[in-house]
């Protein structure tokens, strides 16, 4: 019994290493930081090749296959899918609140931006960088 204690120990401590180091020609599950669980801030979305920085209340949370978060004026929440370096934000509701021209012209891109289609995920050192097929993207900081 003992002797099928330890093997199964060690199995259980080598598992996650092989999973993280990947396989020739996939993915490794060691290059793509997580994503979900974490308070982002939103700091940018680039449309057309023009930034727009986002106001201060601009954030989003994925977790559990849902978004929430607020575009700087209303609040919003929608059905997130991640696959892979992937993630498709569908079936959006949001607030609809009248706030200063600025942050509703922000709000929209935004909008149209993270509910376009699938977006790119690439993350690294704190930030998270979402980019739609089209070149338009979305950049956030952990908050």
């Amino acid at each position: 019994m003992r002797r099928m204690t330890l093997t199964t120990a060690a199995a259980a401590l080598l598992v996650p290493l092989a999973v993280a180091c990947g396989s020739e020609g996939g993915v490794s599950v060691a290059s793509q930081p997580p994503v979900t669980g974490i308070d982002w801030t939103v700091d940018s979305v680039t449309v057309d090749g023009t930034t727009h920085r986002a106001p201060a209340r601009a954030h989003v949370k994925i977790e559990d296959g849902r978004a929430a978060g607020s575009f700087g004026c209303n609040q919003f929440s929608a059905t997130a899918q991640i696959t892979d370096d992937r993630i498709r934000l569908s079936h959006a509701r949001t607030t609809r609140m009248a706030c200063d021209n600025a942050r509703m012209t922000f709000e929209r891109a935004l909008a149209r931006t993270l509910t376009a289609g699938p977006l790119t995920m690439k993350g690294e050192d704190g930030k998270l960088t979402l980019t739609a097929d089209g070149g338009d993207r979305v950049q956030l900081s952990r908050a």
